[in-house]
């Protein structure tokens, strides 16, 4: 990645220039999406009013590049956010407070010419995170190893410890991008009480089918939910990328609980000469406005089987024209990470001490699985930030096995505080509510690297951070 930021002596942004290359691999099947993401996110979630970006996706003899969380948005990020450090030192401006002067809001323009329609609570996001307290310095002499970079087999002295402070903005689409054509099928069926929900969506760990449960349950105020085993008999819901359970399949589920929903109310407000929005299910019991009607929903079902199928297809994008114009994504969501790190500035060890995350949600349906979910991003982004290292010579990987190529575990993961959920309804999804998981693995990697920049003062251009990026002669403190 080649970047070249311009900015007024305010430090507003002006223009940037960019050049994106991309290691395909053999096959790209996966690259013309991450290359889209690549280049429409290349100034970040920042306003930029002119951008030049070049993007290319190349086959290679080397293992082919597939999806991850992120891809393409992931790599960019850790390049704008270094581009944002190294412009606020040459202008002597705060690093948190240049990404405020410039950062993007609803109703801005991408880079690709779409205009920002869902929330982006960008500022706030940032503010949050900058104005947590920060997590107090070790003592000078410290009596636990674990306190040092390296751990407790590492050689290093305290006096060579830096801690640094960095930012990350991060930004994701949601669903396919370019024209994909995004749909999902589910059928909800509701009989003696217990309510049955059909659908393709594979559950590979993303929290689909407690999501199912949920929405039926406060659509329906039926207790027992089942999410049936997917069958290939079943309509296909898609694979599970880019949110699209939570959101498409998540769609269906609601929108098939809704249409049952009006197939039980409707004979109560025939019966009672009302219609149906004046009644509401709560805790399995159905109240109409003015109290006259209450009933339960086992009575009210009174033995019948209900059951209705709904299809889920968000409206279209459009494939980038020739120019990289065009509205190619449906939704997109935003996270703001600030990282504390101690580095060893001579053996070039760094260990994270805090990453604080606030994150655009949409509307948090699950608070539980929400925060494990930030929380294995930022892990994951760590992982991306300082071990996952993947080498290759002549297209054959040097380390076939996880001993060399090191995964973050739970003792390499630091404090992880959930500071703010921004809770802004996007009104085309279901419930208002967004994925989580990418957007902090993207942003996360930036905030590491921005704040070892800071302890350093070294430019930290290369992700994993190798400890020879990371040596340096700083001032004490």
């Amino acid at each position: 990645l080649r970047y070249r930021h311009h900015a007024d002596a305010e430090g507003r942004l002006v223009k940037v220039e960019a050049q994106i290359l991309l290691d395909a691999g053999a096959y790209a099947d996966a690259s013309s999406e991450s290359l889209a993401a690549a280049v429409a996110f290349a100034c970040g979630p920042y306003v930029v009013p002119h951008a030049f970006i070049e993007g290319w996706a190349v086959r290679t003899n080397n293992p082919p590049s597939g999806h991850v969380r992120g891809e393409g948005a992931m790599q960019v990020c850790a390049a704008y956010e270094g581009q944002m450090d190294k412009l606020a030192a040459k202008l002597g401006i705060d690093p948190a407070e240049l990404r405020l002067r410039n950062t993007l809001s609803t109703g801005d323009i991408l880079p690709t010419g779409q205009t920002v329609t869902c929330p982006a609570p960008v500022a706030e996001l940032l503010r949050s995170v900058r104005d947590y307290p920060l997590p107090a310095l070790p003592k000078d002499a410290p009596e636990d190893d674990w306190l040092l970079p390296g751990g407790p087999e590492g050689a290093g002295e305290p006096g060579a410890v830096r801690r640094g402070v960095g930012y990350g903005l991060g930004m994701v689409h949601m669903l396919g991008a370019e024209g994909t054509d995004e749909v999902s099928t589910a059928t909800v069926r509701v009989h003696d009480g217990v309510a049955t929900v059909i659908c393709a969506a594979v559950e590979t760990g993303q929290g689909f089918t407690t999501l199912a449960r949920q929405i039926v349950q406060e659509t329906l105020g039926v207790e027992e939910v089942h999410v049936a085993a997917v069958d290939t008999d079943q309509p296909p819901a898609g694979p599970a990328t880019h949110g699209r359970h939570t959101w498409v399949s998540g769609g269906a589920v609601e929108r098939a609980a809704k249409m049952v929903r009006t197939q039980l109310l409707q004979p109560l407000a025939h019966k009672f000469g009302m219609s149906t929005e004046l009644l509401q299910i709560a805790d399995g019991k159905i109240t109409s406005y003015d109290g006259v009607l209450s009933t339960t929903v086992t009575e009210a079902m009174d033995g019948k089987e209900l059951w209705a199928t709904a299809q889920c297809r968000p409206h279209p994008t459009e494939p980038l024209d020739e120019a990289g114009q065009g509205d190619a994504f449906v939704g997109l969501a935003f996270c703001a990470v600030r990282a504390v790190v101690d580095v060893d500035i001579e053996l070039g060890s760094i260990r994270v001490v805090e990453m604080a995350v606030a994150q655009d949600v949409g509307r948090v349906l699950n608070p539980a699985q929400l925060a494990i979910r930030i929380e294995a991003g930022i892990t994951q982004g760590i992982g991306a930030a300082l071990t996952e290292n993947l080498r290759t010579a002549k297209g054959l990987i040097r380390h076939p096995d996880l001993t060399g190529y090191a995964l973050p575990t739970a003792l390499d993961a630091p404090d992880i505080r959930i500071v703010k959920l921004v809770e802004e309804r996007d009104v085309v999804a279901p419930f208002g509510a967004k994925p989580a998981s990418a957007v902090p693995v993207v942003t996360a990697p930036a905030a590491v690297a921005s704040a070892v920049r800071s302890a350093t003062g070294r430019p930290v251009n290369r992700l994993p951070i190798r400890p020879q990026a990371a040596v340096a002669t700083a001032p004490k403190g």
